[in-house]
């Protein structure tokens, strides 16, 4: 074991067995080489003491939801479903037994774990309110070769939005350091700086943001103000594309987090108004999902449409 990385040596522990949980128990503080606290990228040396606390493990809270899914895929090492709107991803404050996590342990025995942790399975997530696509790992192995994909940004991930406002540019990137808002604990916001103006390069790094880079496209706009727009994104941060399209003035529909009535106000006309406030739910949807399955290599590429009741509301609103 001399020479490798020490989330690497550790994952060959029968009782560990793999890099994330090994990373895990690092970044607890449970590992010590030489009575000393280190990073997993650690090289071990001759003659090093290694300790390693492993915790018992919990037994889970969690309960099963008998919640209908709509799997897109699924074998022996993930699955692949498209999420509604107004589902949570996994356990939080005010969602302890109504999420997708407990409609997944309801659906299957087989997912990935730490040590008793309330995430089994989810590699990435979305926000409640936006619709499409996941991927859940069913096993460790999977869970860490998903999670270094998105890491290393070797997937893809494309999105739709509709939004008030209409960008200049048919296309564009937009980028910053995201963080807890300063005084609203429900949002997310952009890094600022002595000048109270945005970050926008990611040298020198930021300690309290995380960088953040969004893709956009204008597929169509109306005169009265709405665009639809494709976004990809490099990284995934809590929030990012509603707080990156929102800092520009581009509103998605139905978010009453981030769009004030002052935005709806810009729209001149009093029946498209309406229509925007009809608007039953968060008009953004994540539509293409692509990884490398981790077992087989082989490139997998989905693709999901919008409900056909939004797709209808959005086709109403004079967008394609």
């Amino acid at each position: 074991m001399i020479g490798l990385r020490l989330d690497k040596a550790l994952s060959l522990n029968a009782q560990i067995h793999s890099r994330s949980r090994a990373e895990y128990l690092i970044n607890l503080g449970l590992v010590r080489v030489n009575n000393k606290l280190v990073k997993s990228s650690y090289k071990i040396r001759v003659d090093d003491e290694i300790r390693v606390d492993i915790p018992e493990a919990e037994t889970s809270e969690l309960k099963p939801l008998a919640l209908a899914l709509d799997i897109v895929f699924e074998d022996e090492d993930l699955i692949v479903l498209n999420k509604p709107s107004g589902l949570v991803v996994h356990p939080a404050a005010g969602h302890s037994q109504d999420t997708l996590v407990n409609a997944l342990i309801h659906h299957t025995d087989d997912l990935s774990m730490k040590f008793g942790e309330n995430r089994p399975g989810i590699v990435h997530r979305l926000d409640r309110d936006t619709s499409g696509l996941l991927v859940i790992a069913k096993n460790d192995f999977t869970h860490e070769a998903l999670a270094l994909q998105f890491k290393n940004k070797t997937n893809h991930r494309i999105y739709y939005a509709v939004v008030i406002g209409v960008p200049k540019a048919d296309q564009g990137t937009i980028q910053s350091f995201l963080a807890r808002h300063p005084t609203d604990r429900k949002k997310y916001a952009s890094v600022l700086d002595l000048y109270k103006k945005i970050i926008r390069e990611p040298k020198p790094p930021v300690e309290q943001g995380r960088w953040a880079i969004t893709h956009y496209r204008k597929l169509s706009s109306t005169a009265d103000g709405l665009s639809f727009l494709q976004l990809k994104l490099e990284t995934g941060r809590t929030h990012q594309i509603r707080v990156h399209l929102s800092e520009l003035q581009w509103n998605i529909l139905a978010d009453d987090i981030y769009t004030s009535s002052a935005q709806l106000h810009r729209i001149k006309s009093a029946e498209l108004r309406l229509k925007i406030q009809d608007f039953p739910r968060l008009a953004l949807h994540a539509a293409e999902l692509g990884f490398k399955h981790p077992r087989t290599g082989e490139e997998m590429m989905f693709k999901q449409d919008w409900p056909p009741e939004i797709k209808a509301r959005i086709k109403d609103l004079g967008l394609t």
